[in-house]
C-alpha cells in the first residue's frame, strides 16, 4: 500500500517529530508525578517519537532535564530519523527537572567540602537513595503505565548527576541497561564516595551493561595532563578524581562491563554535556545501526532479506526483546525491488512484514501489488480483500474496484484538466507541477521525472507504472487547493502556490 518515495528525494525529507502547528513547534509535553518518597509533587518533561502503528520505545531518562532535554531531544531525532538515520533507536525521553538539585544528586550526607553554590540550592546532601527510589518506584511506573515503553532503560546524567549515575550503576545496577556519566563529581565526600565506588566495581559482575563516560577539561591555565596526574592542589582534585575513575575501570575488564570514555580538551565542563551525550549514544547503540550498500538495493537476490533477518536478530539480542525489521522500512524495500522488475527479491520482503505483522493490512497489500504485477490477479483479489477486511481502506477498495470492473470513474481530457497546478509541499522543500500530455494528466518534481496518472475515483489517482501510489486533490469549485501523497514514510500534504 504505502511504497518508496518518488516525488519527494528521500534525502530532503525531514521526519518532524515534534508537534507542529502554523504558530507553535512542540517537542514535549510536561507531566507530573506525587512522590511520597520526596513528599513532593515532581515535573517530568515527556518527549515521544511521532509515529503511529503500536509501535513501543526505549527509554532514555535525563537528570538535569531542565538543562538538557532540548537537546537531547534534538539530537536522538537527529540519529534517528532525519535523513533516513538509523545511528541510535527512536526513543521516548524523560526530563527530570530539579527541584532540589544538592540533596537529590548526592549519594551520601557531608557537612563540608561543597563548594559555593547559588542561593536557590539547599546545602542539604545526602538524598540519593531516595531520589533513585523514587526513580524506581514512582516515576517508572508510571511511564510505563501511560507511554509505549520498552523495557530497555539508559540514564544520562552531568557533574552531580554524573554522581548520580556512577550510584546508580554500582548499588542498583540493573535499574538501567545502560549509563551515560558526564563529567561526575568523583571528588565529592574528599574522594571517599569514589573509594567505595571502585570496591564496587572490582567486586560485581557487570555483564550486558554499558558505560560511557565523558571528561571535561577543568585544569587550571598553564596545566598539563601530565602535570594534573602528579598535582594535589584543589584546582585539579575534579579532573583528577574523573581520570582516577577511568583508569582504575579500564584496569579491571574482569566484571564485564562495556565501557569507553574520552577526554575532551576543548571542552570545559558547562560545554562537555552536548558532544559526550553525542559520543554515549554511539557508543551504546554501536549494534544498532543497519548498513546497505548499493548491492543490496540493486542486486537482484534476496540476500537483503537475510540481511535485515540477521541484523535485527543482533538488535534483538542487545536490547533483551525481540525487535523485527521496521515495517515501513521492509515496505519501502521491496517497493523498490518492485520497480526494478525484482519479483523475486521484492517477494521475500513483502512475505518478511507478512511474517512479522501478520495484523498489517498494508503488509497484505503490498504483497498484493507485487502478485498484480507478476499478473496472478486471482492471488492479488485475494490478498486485496484480505488487506480491506483489515483496514477498510479507500486506497485499497479502489484497487479492487479497479481489477472487479467496478470503476465507473472515466474523465475525459476536459475533465481532467480541473487538475493542472504547482503544488508545494508542508515541511518539505519540493515543489510538484501537473500538466496535460496527450489527453492524459501527468506529475513532474524536479529531478524525479514525469509520471502519468491514472485516474481511480474521483479526485483520486495513482500513478502509472508504479502500484498503489495514491494521489489526493482537494479540490475548491472545480479548481485544486491542495494535494495529498501517501507514500511508506507517512502522508504529505502540498498547497497550490500563489
Amino acid at each position: 500500500m504505502r511504497k518508496s518515495i518518488l516525488l519527494l528525494p528521500a534525502m530532503v525529507i525531514a521526519m518532524y517529530c515534534a508537534a507542529q502547528s502554523d504558530t507553535v513547534i512542540s517537542i514535549g509535553k510536561v507531566d507530573s508525578v506525587y512522590s511520597p518518597t520526596l513528599k513532593e509533587n515532581r515535573k517530568i518533561w515527556v518527549y515521544l517519537p511521532n509515529t503511529s502503528g503500536g509501535q513501543r520505545y526505549p527509554v532514555v531518562y535525563l537528570l538535569d532535564g531542565d538543562g538538557h532535554f532540548q537537546s537531547v531531544v534534538g539530537m536522538i531525532q537527529q540519529l534517528s530519523q532525519v535523513n533516513g538515520n538509523t545511528v541510535v533507536p527512536e526513543m521516548i525521553v524523560v526530563g527530570i527537572p530539579n527541584t532540589d538539585r544538592t540533596r537529590d544528586l548526592t549519594p551520601t550526607h557531608i557537612t563540608s567540602d561543597l563548594p559555593m553554590m547559588d542561593s536557590n540550592f539547599s546545602r542539604t546532601t545526602g538524598g540519593g537513595e531516595n531520589f533513585t527510589r523514587f526513580i524506581e518506584k514512582e516515576l517508572m511506573p508510571h511511564i510505563d503505565s501511560l507511554y509505549p515503553t520498552q523495557p530497555y532503560r539508559l540514564l544520562i546524567g552531568h557533574s552531580f548527576g554524573g554522581l548520580t549515575v556512577m550510584n546508580i550503576i554500582t548499588n542498583h545496577t540493573k535499574l538501567f541497561n545502560a549509563y551515560i556519566a558526564i563529567d561526575p563529581s568523583m571528588w565529592y565526600d574528599k574522594e571517599q564516595f569514589l573509594k567505595a565506588t571502585e570496591k564496587k566495581l572490582s567486586a560485581q559482575k557487570f555483564t550486558g551493561t554499558r558505560l560511557y563516560l565523558g571528561i571535561a577539561n577543568t585544569m587550571p591555565e598553564g596545566m598539563t595532563l601530565e602535570k594534573m596526574k602528579k598535582d594535589t592542589s584543589a584546582d585539579t582534585r575534579h579532573i583528577r578524581s574523573i581520570f582516577a575513575l577511568d583508569k582504575f575501570i579500564r584496569s579491571n575488564p574482569q566484571n564485564g562491563l562495556q565501557f569507553a570514555s574520552k577526554y575532551y580538551g576543548d571542552d570545559d565542563h558547562g560545554s562537555v554535556p552536548l558532544i559526550s551525550e553525542y559520543d554515549g549514544l554511539r557508543f551504546i547503540f554501536s549494534w544498532y545501526r543497519l548498513k546497505l550498500s548499493n548491492d543490496d538495493f540493486l542486486s537482484p537476490t534476496s540476500k537483503i532479506a537475510e540481511k535485515l533477518k540477521n541484523h535485527y536478530a543482533t538488535v534483538s539480542k542487545e536490547f533483551g526483546y525481540k525487535v523485527s525489521p521496521p515495517e515501513m522500512q521492509v515496505n519501502g524495500l521491496g517497493y523498490f525491488a518492485l520497480s526494478q522488475n525484482q519479483y523475486d527479491k521484492a517477494a521475500a520482503l513483502f512475505e518478511m512484514n507478512i511474517a512479522n505483522y501478520p495484523e498489517s493490512g498494508n503488509a497484505y497489500d503490498s504483497y498484493a501489488d507485487l502478485l498484480l504485477a507478476r499478473k496472478d490477479t486471482a492471488a492479488a483479489i485475494v490478498h486485496f480483500k484480505k488487506a480491506y477486511s483489515m483496514t477498510k481502506s479507500e486506497e485499497t477498495r479502489q484497487k479492487l474496484d479497479l481489477l472487479l470492473g467496478k470503476n465507473e470513474f472515466k474523465p475525459t481530457a476536459k475533465d481532467l484538466e480541473k487538475y493542472i497546478g504547482i503544488f508545494e509541499f508542508e515541511n518539505v522543500p519540493v515543489t510538484a507541477t501537473t500538466s496535460m500530455k496527450n489527453g492524459a494528466l501527468w506529475i513532474s518534481a524536479t529531478g524525479q521525472g514525469d509520471f502519468e496518472l491514472v485516474p481511480l475515483s474521483l479526485n483520486t489517482f495513482t500513478v502509472k507504472g508504479v502500484q498503489g501510489y495514491t494521489l489526493k486533490f482537494e479540490m475548491e469549485n472545480d479548481h485544486p487547493a491542495g494535494l495529498t501523497s501517501i507514500q511508506p514514510n507517512g502522508t504529505y500534504k502540498a498547497h497550490v502556490k500563489n
